[in-house]
């Protein structure tokens, strides 16, 4: 996906977006397709304006977009930080 600020006519809110962050979170599966996140949101979302949030997410290296669907990869723990940060190079 690219982000493209010029010709993006649905901006998010920021609300909208830590939703969305939220949902994909506490997704039960691995890999959510875009049908799946529509229903796992507590409100329904313009689908322009979920793929607007999307491409910010995937270009902020919070998810993956794959063929199968997405799949959140951000990890917030600073005991992971620190090993990767101080870990031995191979």
């Amino acid at each position: 996906m690219t982000y493209n600020v010029q010709i993006m006519k649905h901006a998010p809110t920021l609300n909208t977006v830590i939703m969305v962050e939220k949902a994909l979170q506490d997704a039960k599966d691995s890999v959510v397709t875009i049908a799946e996140l529509k229903k796992l949101l507590p409100k329904q979302v313009n689908h322009n304006t979920l793929i607007t949030i999307l491409c910010y997410l995937e270009e902020s290296n919070k998810i993956v977009v794959t063929i199968k669907g997405i799949t959140w990869i951000h990890n917030y723990n600073p005991n992971l930080r620190k090993a990767i940060a101080t870990g031995m190079e191979l």
